[in-house]
């Protein structure tokens, strides 16, 4: 079964550290352009970071240089460390995979960032 499934979602105080992972099954993530996106309540959902097969990261610029998306291909598993977390990065965060024609969307992982 071709699918993606995120963890590491939680409650963090402002300041705080999370790593999300997101598990890749019937597929090797290493061969697609693996994404992280989110969404807050009432917004559109935003890019966050992508990783290509080449190992091209990029970020949305108000994640860049807290946040870091990696990829452990023993795995197949693609993580997104975030540090020094924000109340605005409160969001149900998603994993994305894309590769041809095909795109697959996790169930998403809620990230609460609150004192």
């Amino acid at each position: 079964q071709v699918q993606v499934v995120e963890s590491g979602g939680g409650l963090v105080q402002p300041g705080g550290s999370l790593r999300l992972s997101c598990a890749a099954s019937g597929f090797t993530a290493s061969r697609r352009r693996m994404s992280w996106h989110r969404q807050a309540p009432g917004k559109e959902r935003e890019l966050v970071a992508f990783i290509t097969p080449v190992g091209i990261t990029n970020y949305a610029d108000s994640v860049k240089g807290r946040f870091t998306i990696s990829g452990d291909n023993a795995k197949n598993t693609v993580y997104l460390q975030m540090n020094s977390l924000k109340p605005e990065d409160t969001a149900v965060y998603y994993c994305n995979a894309v590769g041809g024609s095909t795109s697959y969307w996790g169930q998403g992982t809620q990230v609460t960032v609150s004192s």
